[in-house]
Parts: structure tokens; sequence; C-alpha cells
């Protein structure tokens, strides 16, 4: 008659014991923290864009622009599955077909040196999709409507426009949300040019001119942060985009170099995964939505 009396107060027990496990935890914690770093919601201290930071990345983005062009230029090896040795380069083909979204991590280097960064990080992902029965202008129906990207790309996307159209040249506006433990809203203005090499092939060049960092999103007290004075979320962002039409369909390659602020030391929990993790899972999901909103338009 006592064992399951036993038992119950064990089980008591162990409820105490985890209860407490984590008030130690937690009090842990709060100590390991830099001061208010639990109270600050809204991110880390504000941190300043150096020039020097700035003319990496803009090295970064011209030696990359500089292969991306010398790529185009040759004509073959569109994709960077392409390149890969024949078994991984047919597995790769492989998973395409089957959906799947194949993503590499890439750096852009100055005669064989890594570029330095001082106060900054580089991150730059390469992703490419297969879009079944499409073909590359329902692909460019997509991309090129910027009014609607907001309904494309939501929930990374909050609010899109087109400023203005000449030809094959676009300026436009995107308000992008993103959110890892903390959420960061940023205006974004970039300018496009896309260029159609082919009757079944087209690519596009695309610059962040302006991002500014958005504080109390939302709210009558909403204002822009001074563009590199912020969180250092996102100072610069390049944007490279393949089309090309085959296999019954169209396969899209989208290529992305950004820049942010580095690790602040002790709060990596908080900003590592902004920083570090948001640029490929962002690439991932804009590759996955172009398909979508593509599918989407086709004739059933």
């Amino acid at each position: 008659m006592l064992e399951p009396r036993r038992r119950h107060l064990t089980s008591f027990a162990d409820i105490a014991l985890r209860v407490l496990s984590l008030r130690i935890a937690a009090c842990l914690l709060a100590l390991a923290l830099p001061t208010g770093a639990l109270v600050r919601a809204s991110g880390p201290e504000p941190v300043e864009l150096k020039p020097e930071a700035r003319q990496a990345f803009a090295l970064y983005a011209k030696l990359t622009d500089a292969r991306n062009e010398s790529e185009l230029r040759g004509g073959y090896q569109l994709l960077w599955t392409d390149a890969l040795p024949d078994k991984e380069r047919a597995e790769a083909h492989a998973a395409l077909l089957r959906g799947e979204v194949k993503i590499q991590k890439l750096q852009t280097q100055d005669g064989g040196q890594a570029i330095r960064c001082p106060g900054c990080l580089f991150h730059h992902w390469v992703a490419v999709v297969f879009v079944r029965q499409a073909k590359v202008d329902d692909v460019l129906a997509i991309l090129e409507d910027y009014d609607h990207h907001s309904t494309f790309y939501s929930p990374d996307v909050e609010r899109s426009t087109l400023g203005s159209r000449n030809g094959d040249h676009f300026r436009a506006f995107l308000r992008f949300r993103r959110h890892k433990i903390i959420t960061v809203v940023l205006n974004t203005e970039h300018d496009v040019q896309y260029f159609r090499d082919s009757a079944t092939r087209v690519h596009s060049r695309s610059s962040a001119t302006r991002i500014a960092e958005v504080e109390n999103p939302g709210k009558a007290h909403e204002r822009e942060k001074i563009p590199g004075n912020d969180g250092g979320f996102l100072w610069g962002m390049e944007t490279w985009w393949r089309m090309e039409e085959r296999d019954g369909g169209v396969y899209v390659q989208s290529e992305v170099a950004s820049l942010t602020r580095d690790i602040p030391t002790g709060l990596g929990w908080l900003v590592g995964p902004l920083v570090n993790g948001i640029p490929k899972e962002t690439l991932t999901f804009t590759l996955e939505a172009t398909r979508k909103a593509v599918q989407a338009r086709l004739p059933h």
C-alpha cells in the first residue's frame, strides 16, 4: 500500500529538483551576460560601420562580380552544380529534379588570400532550384513584380513597391522582417538590372543602395536608425540571379553576398543566430518562395 505513495513523493521531488535547476541556470546566465542584456529585447547597442569595412565589402563585391561576368561570358557551367565532379553533379541534378534546393557557401578571395573585414563579417551563399514546366519569362514575371514581393516572399518581405522602371532597369523598395531570438526590421532600396542572354537564358545584377534599420516598427514612434550606425544586422547586400530553361523547366540560381557586424563578445547568443543563420535560411526560403509563386501562375 505504501508503494504508490512513494512514487508520488518521488515525482514531487523530481519536479522540485527540476525547478531548482532551472532557477540556478537562470541565475548563472544572468551573471554571465553583460549588464542589461536580458532586458534589451531590441538587441545590442548600436555599432558604427567603419570606412575600412565599407571598402573591404566594396572590394569583395567587385571581385565577386568579375568572377560572375567571366562565367557568364564563358557560356557554360551556368549553375554552380554544373561545376561539380561527375558523380556529385549527377546527384545534385537528381536532387533538383526531386524539388530540393541545393545550396553552397562561397568565399571570394583576392589573389588567393582571404579579404580582411575589420569589425565586420562577409556572408556569401549560392543556391539553385528547379521550377518544373516553367519558362524563363514565367520566372521573370515574378522577380520583376516588385509591387507584389510582399505577397510572394512573406513574411521575410513585409512591404514592397516598385520605385521606377526603365526597360530592364528597376529601382525597388523592400522592407525586410527577420526574426531569430530578436526581430529586426530593415527598410532597403535596390538597383536591379536584368540581361537577356538568349531565348532560354537570363541573368540579373542587384545592389542594395540603402539599408536602414527600423526602430519601433509599426508603432506611432517608428523611426529609422542612421544607416551604418545601428545593430549592424545588414550593412551591405549584393545579388546575382541566373535562369536557364531546360529539362522541361527552369533552373533558377541566386547568389548573395552580404555584410554584417562581427559578433560582439558576450552577445553571441543574441546576435549570432541573426548574423550567421539568417543569410543561408533567407536564400533557401527565397528560392522556394520563387518556385511556389511561379507555379501558382502556371496554367493547370
